[in-house]
């Protein structure tokens, strides 16, 4: 019987860097509807219908997903929205 060896540099880790990923758009207390609509609008590239539809999914559901991508597509929306004091997860 022999022994297998994984490496971070397999195949599979890579697959999951690539993998399709959601961001997630949390409620908050203290940003206005107005805010978090240009917000979206302007980092995530919606329309003006589809910002207006997440802030208010995220208001009375708690989260709204937001946006699907690579790791390295949501990463730089991700930062944004944080140095816009808006809650965002990638998962």
């Amino acid at each position: 019987m022999g022994t297998e060896e994984y490496t971070s540099s397999s195949p599979d880790v890579d697959k999951k860097e690539d993998s399709i990923r959601k961001l997630i758009l949390y409620n908050d207390d203290y940003n206005t509807f107005d805010y978090i609509i240009q917000s979206l609008i302007e980092v995530c590239e919606h329309d003006e219908l589809q910002a207006e539809s997440c802030a208010l999914i995220a208001h009375y559901k708690g989260k709204c997903h937001i946006k699907n991508g690579t790791i390295n597509k949501l990463k730089p929306i991700h930062i944004e929205m944080s140095n816009r004091q808006i809650t965002t997860e990638i998962n």
